[in-house]
């Protein structure tokens, strides 16, 4: 089977910069992979180019069966890329956001209502302009955009920010649930620890290049550097804990027209068994993130 992700020595510019320079990655249907790195090291970049927003100049690059150099736009519908900057409209409330971006990918009925709920959204803040959200609230709407979308691939760049600690933990649920449901995750991130948790493996991405990340030994075991030379049977300490993760996924996917063709994410129009995560549902209201002065 061809991985939802597949590139070999693919070249990418920023401008006239190689920000990708012959990068290498291959990644299967419903894994999670963390991409990390320094800043300027090209992970946003390389999360763009499968996103089909960065051309992709030279080498192998296919997304989801789609030849990114020969189409790009094509792809776009079918992943969601939670970005730095939002897309979303100041001026609409949370849920004409949402709904707007579920039917430019469309999005069945009940969709939005479902996504709204996951992420807390589903009581008065639905209403509110988006203008008038804290961070960690828009943070939020573009979540449930994800979710409403719900596309093949995410592409997360740096999930977790601008969330509060029950904010990111429910950002790892919906990681841990998207994977159980076939689909896809790249995310990158500066919270290695907790990133690394949710992840299947780990990448480094370093001069636009791809390497892999050697997890080392697991805690408590003979290789083990914290298990020091104690005697058998001594006292050996607690491992470390390993913690515990826009458009909104649509608003650096482009407007609706970029949205490509076809009856909708699934090669055959139908949309990816499997793919509806949205299971449990947070405190409405962003009770959680923002608190009483969730809106200015």
């Amino acid at each position: 089977m061809e991985p939802v992700v597949d590139l070999r020595g693919a070249v990418a510019l920023v401008g006239r910069f190689p920000a990708l320079a012959g990068a290498d990655l291959a990644v299967d249907a419903g894994e999670v992979v963390l991409l990390q790195g320094p800043n300027g090291a090209g992970k946003t970049t390389l999360l763009r180019c499968c996103a089909g927003l960065v051309p992709v100049v030279d080498g192998r690059a296919r997304v989801l069966g789609c030849d990114l150099r020969a189409d790009r736009r094509r792809v776009r519908r079918r992943v969601g890329l939670l970005a730095h900057a939002s897309g979303l409209y100041d001026a609409l409330t949370v849920e004409a956001n949402v709904a707007f971006w579920g039917r430019a990918s469309g999005c069945e009925p009940g969709d939005v209502d479902a996504a709204l709920a996951r992420m807390g959204l589903a009581g008065r803040l639905r209403s509110v302009d988006v203008g008038r959200l804290s961070a960690g609230q828009r943070r939020r709407t573009s979540l449930a955009v994800l979710l409403a979308r719900r596309p093949e691939l995410w592409l997360l760049d740096e999930p977790h920010a601008g969330l509060d600690q029950s904010g990111r933990d429910l950002v790892d649920r919906l990681i841990a649930d998207a994977s159980a449901a076939g689909v896809t995750v790249l995310l990158s991130s500066h919270e290695l620890e907790r990133a690394a948790a949710v992840a299947h493996r780990q990448v480094e991405v370093v001069g636009g290049h791809v390497r892999p990340v050697d997890p080392g030994p697991s805690p408590g075991s003979p290789t083990d550097p914290g298990r020091g030379s104690a005697p058998s049977g001594g006292a050996q300490g607690p491992p470390a804990d390993a913690g515990s993760g826009s458009a909104p996924s649509g608003g650096a996917l482009g407007r609706p027209a970029d949205a490509g063709s076809g009856t909708g994410p699934g090669r055959d129009g139908r949309r990816p068994p499997g793919a509806r995560i949205a299971t449990e549902t947070e405190p409405s209201d962003g009770e959680a993130d923002g608190g009483d002065h969730d809106v200015a």
